[in-house]
């Protein structure tokens, strides 16, 4: 079934506003919050992180029906590759090195920014690119 295309974005403005925070802050605890809600969005589909349900109860019904839909695939592999990143960023905060903290929390409020501000979900074109590559066709 596919989702709408402003739930994802929603939560990438919130994920952007989080990961900045990070970065102005070193809060290793607010990025563990980050890394568990991009755990969640991997784990279930983007409906089923923090994001996604707050979109879901108190955004969307606040707006006009949705007239853009997508797969809801590509939007779960970018909660995983956001995963990833913040998992790295958590350990550069947690045991070390710093930068490699701010590299990976850097590179995650890039990606993040980029799905908020322009639409462009840099984690989606990743997995279009992969399937691409490894779908045979005959």
């Amino acid at each position: 079934m596919d989702i709408d295309v402003r739930g994802p974005r929603f939560g990438a403005a919130l994920t952007t506003v989080v990961l900045a925070v990070v970065l102005i802050t070193g809060s290793a605890w607010l990025l563990a919050w980050q890394t568990f809600a991009f755990a969640l969005g991997a784990a279930g589909g983007v409906g089923r992180s923090p994001y996604g349900w707050l979109f879901r109860k108190a955004v969307r019904p606040r707006l006009a029906p949705p007239t853009e839909f997508e797969a809801p695939e590509p939007p779960r592999f970018a909660q995983a590759v956001g995963f990833v990143f913040a998992a790295v960023g958590l350990v550069g905060y947690t045991i070390g090195p710093e930068w490699l903290g701010l590299a990976a929390t850097g590179a995650a409020l890039a990606a993040a920014f980029l799905n908020a501000a322009f639409g462009y979900c840099l984690g989606c074109e990743m997995f279009l690119f992969v399937r691409r590559v490894t779908v045979r066709t005959e």
